[in-house]
């Protein structure tokens, strides 16, 4: 099967276009269907719950299990094993969940993923050994396909003047979530010590964090019967097309389009693999990568020493300036995203973004320095301040992503496979990154590898990579030929 023209289609975009038309120019932005974007985002806001409201719990849970017996040097070890299985789990079963979404529909999975993100919950609060948290984690992790079901919804209920403004709304969600579960998991653990009078049933003192899983649980299940009662199935089993916001493409000859698979079918595999497809992933998992480092070093320079590299921050002020990010982040990209994208192109967007993770590394020695003069001083928050709001700027990127990876599908039975791609992709490099980056980190001031800036040095090497490979998108999303 010839795929000439999908090989070629990142180059054939507004640069090498004819002159088109007025309207093609300015289109009329179709108004996002609300309701049913809205019952989208109280899935994505669940999930975030469910996901936040552990860490403000989890080493002290890891703590008191008999495989640890108290002592805190283990921990990190526990806590690597159950973060790695958990990814590992989602790696596994996220391209089945969505390839699946391309024959059954996808609502079906996304109740599916709903139900055993409730149960997984509900066992891990009962779990009283590692291996059961583990396996509650595990199940959990394999249940996460229904992140690209979101997204893959998302892209059928927008077109390309809307869809902009409808995934900026998801990290909108993501963001309250993650504002709202480290309150849920803080405020609510070992609730007996806190409110005796109440929880005082011995059920409470044998399952001390039950209470905080119980009520995350809660909002999975709200967005249950919320998802079965009123989401509409977004799959026309009948009337499959491509992307409603991948842009048309009529100037590439006909001779070669070759063997296109028919859009009215859902295509095998080896088709979905064309080179915008490969491209896309590539730069989703490179940058996912970058995201995931930065996830792990912010609360592990942050919480380290200052003579050690670090800024000796409480916990207490870490999980403050934290939630900020959080509360401000979503916000930002509903505000911002469209705006940018409309005014500077899709690439230009991410390429900023990617940039931006190069100043929230550089930031980090600077904050350290600044700290070895005068503790925590002013100069310090306003680096703080500087690059929380760099990390606001980098999460654009995968708004970003998600526009170029639903318009790469060669139509809507392909998206399924294609967001499953990626987010195996992902879930590989979330696997194996953090820790990668986590013993980097070690080495460099256990060694003192450029007075122990080795690492920083090694993820702007890889920031420039990712940078590299962005060269290979188009301007905006990826062309497609007329049906």
């Amino acid at each position: 099967m010839s795929l000439t023209w999908f090989e070629n289609s990142h180059e054939i975009d507004a640069e090498t276009h004819l002159l088109p038309d007025r309207e093609d120019l300015n289109p009329t932005q179709t108004p996002l269907p609300t309701a049913q974007i809205s019952i989208l985002l109280t899935v994505r806001l669940a999930e975030s719950v469910l996901s936040s409201s552990m860490g403000s719990y989890l080493s002290q849970l890891l703590r008191e299990l008999p495989e640890v017996g108290g002592d805190a040097r283990k921990v990190g070890y526990y806590m690597g094993i159950m973060v790695s299985l958990f990814c590992a789990a989602e790696a596994v079963t996220s391209f089945p969940w969505n390839r699946l979404s391309d024959y059954v529909g996808r609502k079906p999975v996304l109740l599916s993923c709903l139900v055993g993100s409730t149960l997984s919950m509900l066992l891990f609060g009962l779990s009283r050994s590692f291996w059961a948290l583990v396996l509650s984690q595990c199940l959990h992790g394999a249940m996460m396909g229904h992140i690209g079901v979101v997204k893959i919804m998302t892209t059928e209920l927008t077109d390309e003047t809307n869809v902009a403004q409808g995934f900026s709304m998801l990290p909108l969600a993501q963001s309250l979530g993650n504002v709202i579960g480290p309150l849920v998991g803080g405020v609510l653990s070992r609730p007996r010590d806190r409110w005796p009078h109440i929880f005082s049933h011995p059920f409470w003192a044998d399952y001390p964090y039950f209470l905080p899983c119980l009520v995350a649980a809660m909002f999975a299940c709200l967005s249950l019967v919320i998802t079965g009662l009123y989401l509409e199935e977004t799959l026309d089993p009948k009337s499959p097309k491509k992307p409603s916001h991948a842009r048309p493409n009529s100037d590439i000859p006909q001779e070669e389009t070759g063997d296109i698979p028919d859009l009215d079918m859902t295509p095998p595999l080896r088709s979905v693999l064309t080179k915008p497809v490969v491209i896309s992933v590539a730069n989703y998992a490179m940058f996912a990568l970058l995201g995931a480092v930065v996830a792990t070093y912010i609360p592990l320079v942050w919480s380290t020493p200052v003579e050690c590299g670090g800024l000796d921050l409480s916990p207490a002020s870490i999980g403050l300036w934290l939630s900020v990010y959080a509360g401000i982040c979503g916000f930002f990209q509903f505000a911002f995203f469209s705006r940018f994208v409309s005014r500077f192109g899709l690439r230009r967007v991410f390429v900023f973004s990617i940039v931006s993770c190069a100043v929230i590394y550089t930031l980090f020695p600077f904050e350290n320095l600044a700290a070895v003069g005068g503790g925590q001083n002013i100069v310090v928050w306003l680096l703080i301040v500087l690059q929380i709001s760099s990390y606001c700027v980098f999460d654009m990127g995968y708004s970003a992503m998600n526009m170029y990876v639903s318009s790469a599908a060669l139509n809507t039975r392909s998206l399924g496979a294609v967001y499953g791609l990626s987010h195996v992709a992902t879930s590989v490099l979330g696997t194996v990154g953090p820790a990668a980056a986590g013993w980097l980190f070690a080495f460099s001031l256990t060694h003192n590898v450029l007075g122990g800036t080795f690492a920083y040095i090694v993820l702007l090497g890889v920031v420039c990579v990712e940078l590299g490979v962005s060269t290979q998108l188009p301007k905006n999303t990826w062309a497609h030929r007329e049906e």
